[in-house]
């Protein structure tokens, strides 16, 4: 009993460790990088808060303590965590040079990096997203240089609550078809998109994709169990 609370209390000074100078990089990396390039760090333990640090949040309209929900549309950093629990060991999962959408339609150039205990346990995550809007750029360069004033920044909208972003991962999944004519395969491939989008990283994921397909939660379970299963045979 006391062997498995000093594994237990050892395993958490590693994260907290690895989170303090992943912290440190952020702000080192938010000196460095031009003020279109938002660098986020994630504890992954607490997703409905997950936010630990931040430069340039306004890329993404984010700040310290929002969800892992919240970040830009089709991101794969959530590939880079089902990979990181699939492939085991410590090494990071890496992920870079996808796109990915912000809240008000902006093209953004992403990467994002997973970390992992000794044990293999996913616990953190380095994101970088970078808005490329050259020719908005260059554009306001021109009027600067004729003499108008650029257009005012742009401010990236309010990412939604966890509820409302769990209720939009579902919807899409869902794409207006009547639950009615849904086969096996149609709900499978639904559990997939929201397994891409992060669902089942939050608390409440699985009840919340259970009700909304119509069946229990141990099906999604044994969705995921397939979906998961099909990924590693992909792999090898």
């Amino acid at each position: 009993m006391e062997d498995s609370k000093r594994e237990t209390d050892s395993a958490q000074a590693e994260k907290q460790a690895v989170l303090r100078a992943l912290s440190a990089v952020v702000k080192l990396a938010g000196t460095m990088v031009d003020a279109h390039t938002e660098v986020v760090l994630h504890d992954l333990s607490r997703p409905e808060c997950s936010i630990v640090s931040i430069e340039n949040g306004h890329v993404s309209g984010r700040r310290l303590g929002d969800a892992i929900l919240g970040g830009p549309a089709g991101d794969r950093g959530f590939a880079a965590i089902e990979q990181a629990m699939r492939q085991g060991g410590a090494e990071p999962a890496l992920v870079s040079g996808y796109h990915t959408l912000s809240r008000d339609g902006r093209r953004l150039l992403s990467a994002s990096a997973v970390f992992k205990t000794t044990a293999g346990e996913p616990f953190a995550a380095l994101c970088l997203n970078s808005d490329r809007s050259q020719l908005e750029a260059a554009l306001a360069c021109l009027q600067t240089l004729v003499g108008r004033a650029p257009p005012p920044p742009r401010t990236a909208p309010e990412p939604p609550a966890m509820d409302e972003a769990m209720r939009d991962i579902i919807a899409q999944a869902l794409d207006g078809k009547p639950l009615a004519r849904m086969k096996k395969a149609d709900k499978k491939q639904a559990v997939a998109q929201m397994l891409e989008q992060g669902l089942f990283i939050v608390k409440g994921g699985v009840e919340r994709a259970a009700e909304a397909l119509g069946v229990s939660r141990y099906t999604i379970y044994n969705y995921l169990d397939e979906i998961r299963g099909a990924g590693k045979g992909d792999e090898t």
